[in-house]
């Protein structure tokens, strides 16, 4: 491995004009590959965890499963409602609906309680998660009813509107990153190199292989399902890591070119470079990719999606820089050969140096100041800041985001909120699932009865018994009006528990209503009740029977319960990979062991901000969202994986620099701060970049992305300031030559040697 990247280097110098053409040609393939095949999207069985997949799998098999629901809420634009008018609409909505081929069935419209707004009911075909995209004619022709009928407020939700909402606005909230990062990535690799072309190069490199990756990705999904997640990850990581592996690479020849000073030719900086970055950048790659590769130890579809969508944009952003970069490179050096003496000749008139040895500046060595002063005081501050920032962490509480979560930007969220507003009791909805001989299909029924009459009676679930007798008091007032029919709709009891069974007998599900929002502490505690009281008073003492529960709430908690239960196996594997990688590319169990503290220590201070910034309140006004009063459940565990990567990313550019002035021969001492100094300025930039990127995603409207947009990029910032330039130097100086044990100090050696001007380097 050791020689491969100055092979590679060397190949691609020598073959420009095949490297280059080839490196585009290889992108379009996976393009065109990844659209020929499709996309393989995950189904709803890929996303059953707990006992919640279990009931739903089970519900699934007797043909119980929950179909997608649209609602068309009916109302008055202005005074009270004439119901007259909302028949007629409704009756046009019933009509248009049953002639899409989308739709299942359609129910007869029923009123709120107070009699101001009339609902229709519209079951779609096809699975829950395909509601999303079957939905779309059905909010066509709801606009329509609503055009006709121009005294009424027509509108709709549901979870299909929903989530095509949020799909909307997740795209819309993509571009605008993109608006936001493109630039000041441009800028920041303008400062960094200044020139136009070559702060193009690593732009040019991050979008190509994230174009790759995408093709790459949907290639995948055949083999794994793809969540839709995937390709908002290649996005997020792709542009970080390419640009940053591109600009180490990038620095590097510059830093050979300015050595060298027009003694080599354009090939043989290319190759000092790779035997040097390319190196670097191919462990770095390596242990994020191994990093994030633990994800699939979680088994869930999610972060089996994320967990592909990173190590293919990563190991894409490698290859990009092991390939095509050094060809883009000599054709690049070349031209600024052919132009150095105009160049020298215009410096030279304005009276400014030849470029020389590249220098910390000024920010970079009073940050340094400290730790090569005073390390250990040093060391120990910064140590005890950190852990003061993880402190939050510990009081972090878990949820898993449902609809009532969502921005209220989303038009079907608005519908949804004056929909459960008119009718509570659509907020939530329990579904206790059976599973039985045929022969036990009537005691089993009268169980769940059973289980029903309790619930109605408990205050938590929707039709406590005040609420009971007001509604049968409104039944009976009805009753004297006459007989229902469509000009007098009722208002029907849809909190009444329902009992469904198969046509076979042995499945029922049993659906109850809860009239509180699903994070909400009623909704949960009504889950909890209802699994550990009521279910082993009722069903639960008949033998033989299978009992499970799923729904809003139960899909929820059990898919918490079900990360927690795999975090410990997930981090434990995590450390055991960050210390071994760390091993393999330095040879030294000390430094193993101090990456995996500076991991923990930076992923830790990440987590304590998260907390402290969304768990409460404070900042909403500040950052634009409704605090959850909780971090979003796939937050934390995603977070540490790829925080880990991409700490080891900074770990191993920094500590190669080090181990190449000591293997040069310097002191244990001089080795740090000549590695620290020569790495400052491009880790510090590279930081800047995934800041930005990672920064962007506050903006967006879903919390869970903004979440993860700000850890990411606090953590970024504390890795490449507080654990880059105070505590990882002032721990080696302290060490000395301690910190490389058991590798043994080389002798004095020669740099890589400079070939004759133009002649290829042989170095590795």
């Amino acid at each position: 491995m050791r020689h491969l990247p100055v092979r590679m280097a060397r190949w691609s110098a020598r073959h420009a004009g095949r490297a280059i053409p080839g490196w585009f040609a290889f992108v379009v393939l996976c393009l065109v590959a990844g659209i020929a095949l499709g996309t393989n999207e995950a189904t709803t069985k890929d996303f059953w965890v707990g006992e919640a997949g279990r009931a739903e799998a089970t519900a699934t098999e007797g043909g119980l499963e929950r179909s997608p629901t649209e609602r068309i809420m009916i109302r008055a634009r202005s005074g009270e409602l004439d119901m007259a008018a909302a028949v007629a609409a409704a009756q046009d909505v019933a009509e248009r609906m049953r002639d899409l081929p989308e739709v299942e069935s359609v129910a007869a419209p029923v009123r709120s309680k107070d009699g101001e707004v009339l609902l229709v009911s519209v079951v779609l075909n096809g699975p829950e998660l395909k509601g999303k995209k079957n939905v779309v004619p059905l909010l066509e022709q709801t606009a329509a009813v609503g055009a006709d009928h121009p005294h009424l407020v027509v509108e709709e939700t549901g979870s299909p509107a929903i989530s095509k909402g949020v799909n909307d606005q997740r795209d819309e909230d993509l571009a605008l990153s993109e608006r936001i990062s493109l630039p000041v990535t441009v800028i920041t690799l303008l400062i960094v190199f200044g020139s136009v072309i070559m702060a193009g190069v690593p732009l040019l490199l991050a979008l190509s292989s994230i174009a790759a990756a995408i093709g790459l990705s949907m290639v995948a999904s055949h083999v794994m399902p793809d969540a839709g997640v995937g390709t908002n990850l290649i996005l997020l990581i792709g542009l970080a890591v390419g640009v940053d592996y591109t600009l180490f690479y990038l620095k590097r020849e510059r830093e050979e070119r300015a050595r060298a000073g027009g003694r080599l030719g354009p090939e043989a900086l290319v190759e000092l470079a790779a035997a040097t970055a390319g190196r670097a950048i191919v462990i770095s790659g390596l242990a994020v990719i191994v990093s994030t590769a633990t994800l699939y130890l979680a088994t869930d579809v999610i972060f089996s999606s994320l967990a592909t969508g990173t190590v293919l944009v990563v190991a894409v952003a490698v290859a990009s820089s092991l390939t095509v970069l050094p060809a883009l490179l000599v054709v690049i050096g070349r031209r600024a050969d052919r132009l150095a003496p105009r160049r020298a000749a215009r410096r030279a008139r304005r009276g400014k140096p030849a470029p020389g040895k590249p220098e910390t500046g000024r920010v970079f060595g009073a940050l340094l100041r400290p730790a090569r002063t005073r390390p250990a005081l040093t060391l120990c501050l910064s140590v005890l800041v950190m852990l003061g920032l993880t402190v939050p962490a510990l009081g972090l509480k878990l949820i898993d985001p449902g609809k009532d979560t969502f921005s209220r930007d989303i038009p079907a969220m608005r519908v949804y909120d004056r929909l459960t507003e008119s009718f509570p009791e659509l907020f939530v909805t329990h579904e206790v699932v059976t599973r039985s001989t045929p022969e036990q299909a009537a005691q089993v029924k009268r169980a769940l009865e059973d289980l029903g009459r309790r619930a109605q009676a408990d205050p938590l679930f929707a039709r406590a018994p005040k609420e009971a007798e007001s509604t049968k008091d409104a039944q009976d007032a009805e009753d004297a009006k006459g007989p229902q029919s469509p000009a007098n709709p009722r208002t029907p009891a849809l909190s009444e528990p329902t009992v469904r069974t198969s046509a076979d007998g042995r499945i029922s599900v049993l659906e109850l209503s809860v009239p509180h929002p699903a994070p909400s502490a009623e909704a949960i505690e009504s889950l909890t009740r209802l699994r550990q009281d009521h279910i082993p008073a009722t069903v639960g003492r008949l033998s033989g029977v299978e009992t499970a529960v799923s729904g809003d709430v139960a899909r929820g908690r059990d898919y918490v319960s079900h990360e927690s239960d795999k975090l410990p196996l997930v981090l434990g594997f995590l450390l055991l990979m960050t210390f071994l990688m760390t091993v393999w590319a330095f040879r030294s169990v000390v430094l193993g062991a101090i990456g995996v503290v500076l991991n923990l220590l930076s992923a830790g201070a990440s987590l304590g901000l998260l907390v402290l910034v969304f768990q409460g309140t404070w900042a909403e006004g500040l950052l634009a969202f409704d605090s959850l009063g909780a971090i979003a459940s796939r937050v934390p565990l995603f977070l540490v994986v790829i925080l880990f990567g991409l700490s080891m990313d900074y770990q191993v550019f920094v500590v190669s620099r080090i181990q190449e002035a000591r293997q040069n021969g310097m002191s244990a001492r001089e080795a740090v701060l000549e590695g620290i100094n020569r790495s400052a300025k491009v880790v510090t930039s590279a930081a800047i970049v995934m800041v930005t990127v990672f920064g962007a995603f506050v903006a967006l409207h879903l919390t869970e992305m903004k979440q993860m947009g700000f850890c990411l990029a606090v953590a970024v910032l504390l890795d490449a300031v507080v654990i880059r330039l105070m505590v990882l130097p002032s721990v080696l100086l302290l060490l000395g030559e301690r910190a490389w044990w058991p590798a043994r100090r080389p002798g004095r050696t020669v740099r890589a040697q400079e070939p004759a001007a133009g002649s290829p380097a042989d170095v590795g």
